[in-house]
């Protein structure tokens, strides 16, 4: 628990003593760090401690009480709270004292409870001050370093915040971006996080692993959280800003896990050259692909060779695309791990990685409207549109992109199926029509261009009946018709009329479906 700073003087030692021991310091918030026997003292005690409280008594050798909150206020020395702890015929002294920004009057002998509650109410007061005071230098730590990167910062303005952060003249300052990744709708295992949450959590860790003041400088970038670092904050970890940074993001990770990524810039020895860090964090923001298993990244540290901006082989994409339409959905993955391994070993920057993964998706859109089917009807397919607008790890961009391949199969298997639906439907539409010509599978196979030994399998898949079967139904259902609406045709006539060119086979095929010749079928009529 955070205790305000507290200092006592009185002339009388047993006074100062004694109120040391009767008052629980702590529960009530307060720690007592100095004491002072006159005003003199005092003074130099409270421009020296800087302290939040002072408690004092009246009637002092050489500055009297009333002088000493006299000249700290008017001289604007410190901003401390002051308590007055006197007897009754000192009244018209404290009531004097009021108009100085007293905050209370304690009459001796002093009553535990009492004043106990009096501090209580301060330290609730207090509290509600600093926070409010914190959070009123966090929004102008924010601008602050907004007309830094700028360079819209005067040197007025510069001198002021060196002097409210307590720089120092060998401190060293390094820009940080944190980074919160994969948060987004369609991560199935994690709650979304708000940016101010995050910021919020960004504050409390930093001030939990470095014990930094509340206001230390941060600023909102469009989708990351920008810090102004001392190097005096690492002096837990002896000035080595990587010990710093992996503990930095242990510490968010207990809130957020692994989806927290930091970059640092290098080092400047001036709030004025800050905008130098920051640019460099900026550059470090490329190599996130390349530290993906760290997901920290250190611009001092990183190796000379260059980020590549390169294309998938044209071949090796040729091969991809054959098997996404072949379904080949383990060859395509084993290909999909490759490309994301190379992507990191290979040292592509963000802008390749963006760059190879749309052509892809523009390949297979293109191959699912060439079957007309419906792009809009892939779910996967929102996420990975603005995936460059997010923050997404490499395994997260994997995880949805390959989600999305298996999807696009799924959705160019069935639309095959209905194209085959389709086709084969035409084909029975054809036969029904033209069913008393001379026809056959070979023949029907090679008006529609289809491999004979196939269609018949898919007649029989899509219709439940082999074709031959079909086709002499449809002639002995047309014979049966006529036999029944004509009494004058001759079953020679009748055969010729529905597509057999040979009445005896004609009369055998029908006797083996309806169990009588046509004869007997018309007979049965009449």
């Amino acid at each position: 628990m955070h205790l305000h700073s507290a200092i006592l003087v009185d002339d009388e030692s047993f006074t100062r003593k004694g109120l040391m021991k009767l008052i629980d310091w702590e529960a009530c918030g307060f720690r007592i760090v100095g004491e002072a026997d006159n005003g003199e003292d005092a003074l130099a005690l409270i421009k020296r401690v800087q302290p939040d409280l002072v408690i004092t008594d009246i009637r002092m050798p050489v500055i009297d009480g009333l002088e000493l909150i006299r000249i700290a206020t008017a001289e604007n020395i410190a901003k401390p709270y002051f308590i007055i702890i006197s007897g009754y015929n000192d009244f018209n002294y404290a009531q004097q004292a009021m108009r100085y920004g007293v905050h209370d009057f304690v009459v001796k002998p002093i009553d535990e409870i009492e004043f106990s509650g009096i501090l209580r109410h301060l330290n609730d007061k207090l509290r509600l001050e600093q926070e409010e005071q914190a959070k009123s230098d966090r929004l102008m730590g924010g601008e602050m370093i907004k007309s830094l990167i700028l360079g819209e910062a005067s040197e007025t303005s510069i001198a002021d915040w060196e002097q409210r952060l307590r720089l120092r003249k060998a401190d060293r300052l390094y820009y940080l971006f944190a980074e919160l990744n994969d948060n987004h709708s369609w991560q199935p295992r994690e709650e979304k996080i708000s940016n101010a949450r995050f910021k919020e959590l960004v504050q409390q860790e930093l001030m939990g692993i470095t014990e930094a003041d509340p206001s230390i400088c941060l600023h909102e970038h469009r989708n990351r959280i920008g810090i102004l670092l001392p190097s005096s904050l690492l002096a837990s970890y002896n000035g080595e800003l990587e010990r710093f940074l992996v503990a930095f993001r242990e510490a968010l990770g207990v809130h957020l896990g692994k989806r927290v990524f930091l970059y640092a810039g290098s080092p400047v020895h001036s709030l004025s050259d800050i905008r130098e860090s920051y640019k460099a964090a900026k550059e470090a923001l490329l190599y996130k692909y390349v530290n993906e298993n760290t997901r920290i990244v250190i611009y001092d540290q990183l190796q000379a060779g260059k980020l590549n901006y390169i294309g998938f082989d044209p071949a090796e994409f040729n091969r991809f695309m054959e098997q996404m339409e072949e379904l080949q959905l383990e060859s395509v993955k084993a290909v999909v791990d490759k490309w994301f391994y190379d992507f990191r070993e290979n040292r592509y920057a963000p802008e390749a990685v963006k760059m190879n993964i749309q052509q892809c998706m523009m390949g297979i859109l293109k191959t699912i409207r060439s079957m007309e089917g419906d792009e809009q009807a892939l779910l996967t397919l929102t996420p990975l549109l603005g995936w460059h607008d997010m923050n997404l790890s490499l395994g997260e961009l994997k995880r949805l992109f390959t989600a999305f391949i298996e999807e696009s199969q799924q959705h160019i298997s069935e639309l095959r199926r209905e194209q085959q639906k389709g086709g084969i439907q035409k084909i029975k539409s054809y036969i029904e029509v033209n069913f008393s010509q001379n026809m056959s599978l070979k023949s029907i196979a090679a008006q529609f261009y289809v491999n004979p030994v196939y269609l018949g399998q898919l007649f029989k898949k899509t219709y439940g009946v082999y074709f031959n079967e079909f086709l002499l139904q449809l002639r002995v259902n047309e014979a049966k018709k006529l036999l029944r609406q004509s009494c004058t045709m001759r079953i020679y006539e009748i055969a010729e009329k529905v597509g057999f060119s040979n009445s005896d086979y004609f009369v055998t095929q029908f006797e083996k479906i309806e169990h009588m010749t046509p004869t007997e079928y018309r007979n049965k009529l009449l």
